[in-house]
């Protein structure tokens, strides 16, 4: 059972010291969530970070006005250790610990497959990102919106939105944003840096692993992958990895799309995509993983070519 945003702020007004915690592979809208809520949080007079334990893709560093730490000594026994967009300690792997050491928990997440497990918990499947759950949170506490706050939360929603296009954007995503406008939003300036500041090298493993894909199901599945030797033969990094599954889901008669990620330590990770009726949240929770019913994922420890065809298999079954 949810609490309410009425009841999640009274815990945030009493406290002294919050820690937030984006997501492992954070993206638009885990650390643009963050960034909203430790700016009002630090403009309260509260010791607030953003802890991560990860690079800032280059895309989404503009975000960071030195509320990112990863410096364990910084956070440790927070009044609140806050979990945003997701669910699960897995999530935030080699936080974990650190998370637990918070006098009081809470969660603010959308992702259908979370379950409550913090002292405080408001999940919402039907949100377009977490960034439209944290904006309402801000207006329980009667938060000032300014610029920069405005910037980091459309920066959560364009990207948790697919830029507008995907299924779950609706009348409340555009509401907000024009509220944002309001508070001093620069959408072009967001806009370019999220969608047109990428690397050379990033776009060279874009063009590999497309070149790489396996098209299946008769047409309707694509597959590719990302290893470390494509990593190293075009300077890439793995963070910039993300608009690949995009691109494999845009195919014509594609509805399903998933990009295996070979991690230095040999982990597997999937990301999951789909157009219209493919449930991937179904689809990852066979493996272990989980998500939205158009975008998922998962991770194995097994081999790539057994990750490949497992997967392979399951979508097959699925699509007959």
């Amino acid at each position: 059972m949810n609490n309410s945003f009425r009841e999640i702020a009274s815990e945030i007004e009493k406290a002294k010291k919050i820690v937030l915690y984006p997501h492992l592979n954070m993206d638009g809208d885990a650390l643009g969530s963050c960034v909203a809520l430790c700016h009002v949080f630090r403009d309260r007079g509260i010791d607030a970070h953003v802890y991560i334990s990860e690079d800032i893709p280059d895309n989404l560093k503009f975000l960071d006005n030195g509320y990112c730490t990863y410096d364990e000594n910084v956070v440790m026994d927070a009044d609140i250790s806050m979990l945003v967009d997701s669910g699960e300690l897995k999530r935030i792997r080699g936080r974990e610990e650190v998370f637990k050491t918070g006098k009081k928990s809470i969660c603010i997440d959308h992702h259908e497959t979370s379950e409550p497990f913090c002292d405080f918990n408001h999940i919402d499947p039907k949100a377009a990102a977490t960034g439209e759950l944290v904006f309402k949170l801000l207006k329980e506490m009667d938060a000032q919106g300014d610029k920069e706050i405005a910037n980091a939360l459309f920066a959560a929603i364009t990207t948790d939105t697919g830029n507008f296009q995907y299924s779950n954007t609706d009348k409340l995503s555009h509401e907000i944003v024009a509220t944002l406008y309001d508070w001093g939003l620069e959408s072009s300036k967001v806009s370019i840096e999220i969608y047109e500041n990428y690397r050379l090298e990033r776009l060279k493993l874009e063009a590999e692993a497309m070149y790489g894909a396996e098209i299946f199901g008769g047409g309707r599945a694509a597959m590719t992958k990302v290893t470390q030797e494509m990593l190293r033969e075009t300077g890439a990094l793995m963070n910039e990895t993300e608009s690949i599954v995009d691109n494999l889901r845009s195919i014509r008669g594609v509805e399903v799309a998933v990009l295996f990620k070979q991690e230095e330590d040999g982990l597997i990770r999937t990301s999951i995509r789909s157009k219209e009726w493919f449930d991937v949240a179904e689809l990852a929770t066979v493996f272990g993983g989980g998500g939205h019913k158009h975008a998922s994922g998962f991770s194995s420890r097994k081999t790539l070519d057994e990750v490949w065809e497992d997967t392979k298999r399951e979508i097959e079954k699925r699509l007959k």
